[in-house]
């Protein structure tokens, strides 16, 4: 037969899945939406990690930050 029982195939296989598990996360990663700071404070603000006083200091901070470095 040659084939050793049907093994062959199943190598190409596993090499296959290997190969895929190795290159996804960098293609994943690439395309992954990331947050910018502002967006961070308003999840965190609305999780209710921040207190109101404390989220319109930091969005004052963040947009100061912002205009400063365009």
């Amino acid at each position: 037969m040659g084939h050793y029982g049907g093994m062959h195939f199943i190598w190409w296989i596993l090499g296959f899945i290997i190969f895929i598990f190795i290159f996804r996360k960098p293609f994943y990663s690439r395309y992954q939406k990331k947050q910018n700071p502002l967006d961070i404070l308003k999840t965190r603000f609305a999780n209710g990690e921040l207190s109101k006083e404390k989220f319109e200091e930091s969005k004052k901070i963040i947009n100061a930050d912002i205009n400063l470095n365009p």
